[in-house]
């Protein structure tokens, strides 16, 4: 699992004084960081190895301003070419968003998938969220 510590901004909460629905897709992705840097250490656009195939978020409990978020990752599921992450946010001890991002090894130049590399899946490995 991975962990990401998350100092929420005033900027990013609604008129209810919630997170705001569109900013748990942005942590969600900034929290991923680890996983993209298995497939391209330097983070260079120009070199990128992946593209999502799906993500979902579902909302099941508030998040406010004022009190750290953690965002923890794990990968839920390895297939050939792809992968499922599964992530959560929580604070004070509460769950407050869960979701899931279907990424795909992906080569640009032929635009088809590709597989994923056998040193890359035994560092996800490594992640799988438990059962």
């Amino acid at each position: 699992m991975w962990s990401l510590t998350i100092e929420p901004r005033f900027a990013e909460t609604d008129a209810l004084g919630h997170i705001n629905n569109t900013v748990l897709p942005v942590w969600f992705e900034q929290a991923r960081t680890p996983i993209f840097r298995f497939f391209t250490p330097d983070l260079d656009p120009k070199n990128w190895h992946l593209i999502i195939a799906k993500i979902d978020v579902e909302f099941v409990g508030e998040l406010f301003y004022g009190s750290e978020i953690e965002i923890r990752t794990w990968i839920e599921k390895l297939g050939n070419t792809s992968f499922v992450i599964y992530q959560e946010a929580w604070q004070n001890g509460q769950l407050g968003a869960r979701g899931h991002a279907v990424m795909v090894h992906f080569d640009h130049d032929q635009k088809a998938s590709k597989a994923l590399p056998a040193a890359i899946r035994a560092e996800l490995e490594q992640h799988l969220r438990p059962v």
